[in-house]
């Protein structure tokens, strides 16, 4: 299986981190980070980016890297996921401005009908950010704001963070038990 995970520049490195940690070795994954992610997720995690991935098995692309091979619909991969995605993600993929290689690569995931998983970061939502979820949403992205359920009773920032992870991976179709489920 072939993953696709782009972190864009809005607060919730924490689920990127876990995220990665959980598919790495498990499918063909690929990265794609924008500037400001890399700065959040620096302060967020207190370890760069290119630390945390040097020892990952994963390809790692540059967010202006149009040659990636994520920029083509030929290139086949099965879902990709935006996390966390933030506002200025979702506008600009919801109007189709592929000006960078995260915009691009959820632009091709439309147009091919792929699976395309939002975690969308961001809190009030204005009708700006509620139109632009509902426009995705009628062409089958799917957005999951990283809204943790307290039934489960959480004890700690990873059980949260396992939470809105599993959802993700369920959405898809990846096997997991990180989270502790309804019984």
């Amino acid at each position: 299986m072939r993953i696709a995970v782009c972190i864009s520049g809005a607060s919730g490195a924490l689920y990127a981190k876990r995220l990665i940690e959980f598919l790495n070795g498990k499918v063909e994954l690929f990265v794609v980070v924008s500037d400001e992610a890399k700065k959040i997720f620096k302060n967020e995690t207190g370890v760069s980016i290119d630390n945390f991935l040097k020892d990952k098995d994963v390809k790692y692309y540059d967010n202006r890297d149009f040659y990636s091979p994520l920029a083509s619909g030929s290139f086949i991969v099965d879902a990709g996921i935006v996390i966390p995605c933030s506002v200025k993600s979702l506008s600009a993929i919801a109007n189709g401005f592929a000006s960078n290689m995260i915009y691009r690569f959820a632009d091709v995931c439309i147009k091919e009908n792929r699976k395309l998983v939002l975690v969308v970061r961001e809190t009030p939502l204005s009708a700006i950010h509620l139109e632009n979820m509902l426009k995705l949403a009628h062409l089958g992205v799917t957005i999951l704001p990283p809204i943790p359920a307290f039934y489960s009773k959480p004890q700690t920032i990873d059980d949260i963070v396992n939470f809105v992870v599993g959802k993700v991976l369920d959405l898809v179709g990846i096997d997991n038990s990180i989270y502790k489920r309804w019984q």
